[in-house]
C-alpha cells in the first residue's frame, strides 16, 4: 500500500481547499509571474508525491488507462491528482475535448482531482505550466500525480523530466510509426504498454517493442517490462499497477530516485531561464532602436542570419550589464 500523506491531504479533499487549489492552478497556467510566487511559497511542502508520466501517440487509449490507474491508486489508499494535457483550440487557445470527460466516474471522489491543460504552443507533450501545476498539487498533499501528455509522438520528452516513472503506451496497427519513435519516446520508457491488445497484431507489436528495447537498453539496472492491456475492459491493469509499484521500489533502492529528481530540477531551472531570456528578447524586438535596424539589415540581405543573431545577443548582453 502507498502510505497516505495524512497531514496534508485534508487541504486536497476539503471543498474549500479544492476551490483554492483551482484558483491557484488557473493563476499558474495564465500568469508566469504569479506561478513563480505560488511555487516559491509552496516549495517546502512539495516533493512527497509519486509522479507517473503517461505518454504515447494519439489514439492509443492513454486516458482510459489513466482512468484505471486512478482507481488502482485509490484502492491502495492514496489520493490522486491528474494533469491531462489536451490539444489546443487554434482560436481560443483552450483545451479541446478535456480529459476530465473521460474520467467522470471519479468526479464525486474527494480524493481525486483532475485538471485539463491546453498545450497551446508548447511542443514537448506537456503544457508550459504543467511542472508548476504538479508542484502545487504535490504541495496540496496528493500522494500520486499522473501527468498525461497530449499525444504528439516523438517530441514528448518533457515528461521524462517531470515524472518519476514513464509509461509509454502503444497500440497495434501503428506499423512503421513504431520505428520512427525508437529514437524518441521509446527510449525514455520505464514501462512499455501495448494497449488494445485484443486487436490483431498485438503480439507482433509487443515483439517489435521487445527487439527495440534490446537495441536501446536503459543505462540503469531496470529491465523495462512490456505489458499488454485492454483498457476498455480493464484487462491487464492490475499487472500494470504492480509494475509501476515495483519501479518505485527500484528507484528508492537504487538511489535513482534522487538522481532523477535532481536532473529534472536542473532542466526545469534551465527551461525557466530560457523562457525568461525569450521574453526579454521579444520585448527588445518590439522596441524601436538598434535591434530593429539589425533585423532590417537581415531582411534586405545586407547581413547574414548568424551575424544578425549574434549582434542581437550582444545587444541584449550589453543591456543586462
Amino acid at each position: 500500500m502507498i502510505p497516505p500523506r495524512a497531514a496534508d491531504e485534508a487541504a486536497a479533499t476539503e471543498a474549500g481547499g479544492r476551490r483554492r487549489l483551482g484558483r491557484l492552478l488557473t493563476a499558474v497556467e495564465n500568469d508566469p509571474a504569479a506561478a513563480a510566487e505560488i511555487v516559491r511559497s509552496m516549495w517546502a511542502r512539495a516533493g512527497g508525491a509519486r509522479r507517473i508520466g503517461v505518454t504515447g501517440p494519439s489514439g492509443v487509449g492513454k486516458s482510459t488507462l489513466v482512468d484505471h490507474l486512478i482507481a488502482m491508486a485509490r484502492a491502495d489508499g492514496s489520493t490522486v491528482a491528474v494533469v491531462a494535457v489536451d490539444p489546443s483550440s487554434p482560436y481560443s487557445g483552450g483545451a479541446i475535448l478535456g480529459d476530465r470527460v473521460r474520467m467522470l466516474r471519479h468526479s464525486g471522489d474527494p480524493g481525486v482531482y483532475i485538471r485539463s491543460m491546453a498545450a497551446r504552443d508548447h511542443l514537448g507533450g506537456l503544457a508550459a505550466a504543467t511542472r508548476d501545476a504538479a508542484h502545487v498539487l504535490d504541495a496540496f498533499g496528493f500522494g500520486v500525480l499522473i501527468l498525461e501528455t497530449v499525444g504528439v509522438g516523438q517530441s514528448e520528452l518533457d515528461v521524462m523530466r517531470a515524472a518519476d516513472t514513464i509509461v509509454v503506451v502503444m497500440a497495434p496497427g501503428l506499423g512503421d510509426s513504431i520505428q520512427t519513435l525508437k529514437a524518441g519516446i521509446l527510449e525514455i520508457a520505464d514501462l512499455l504498454v501495448v494497449n488494445k491488445a485484443d486487436r490483431q497484431g498485438a503480439k507482433e507489436t509487443a515483439l517489435q517493442l521487445r527487439e527495440m528495447r534490446h537495441l536501446a537498453p536503459k543505462p540503469s539496472g531496470w529491465d523495462v517490462p512490456i505489458l499488454q492491456t485492454v483498457a476498455s475492459e480493464g484487462t491487464g491493469i492490475a499487472e500494470l499497477w504492480q509494475a509501476i509499484r515495483q519501479h518505485w521500489d527500484y528507484l528508492r533502492a537504487s538511489g535513482e530516485y534522487e538522481v532523477r529528481r535532481g536532473r529534472g530540477t536542473v532542466r526545469e531551472v534551465m527551461d525557466l531561464v530560457e523562457r525568461a531570456l525569450a521574453a526579454r528578447l521579444r520585448a527588445t524586438l518590439g522596441a524601436p532602436g538598434q535591434v530593429g535596424e539589425i533585423l532590417e539589415r537581415a531582411r534586405n540581405g545586407a547581413l547574414d542570419p548568424h551575424s544578425a543573431a549574434q549582434a542581437i545577443l550582444d545587444r541584449l548582453l550589453t543591456q543586462s550589464r
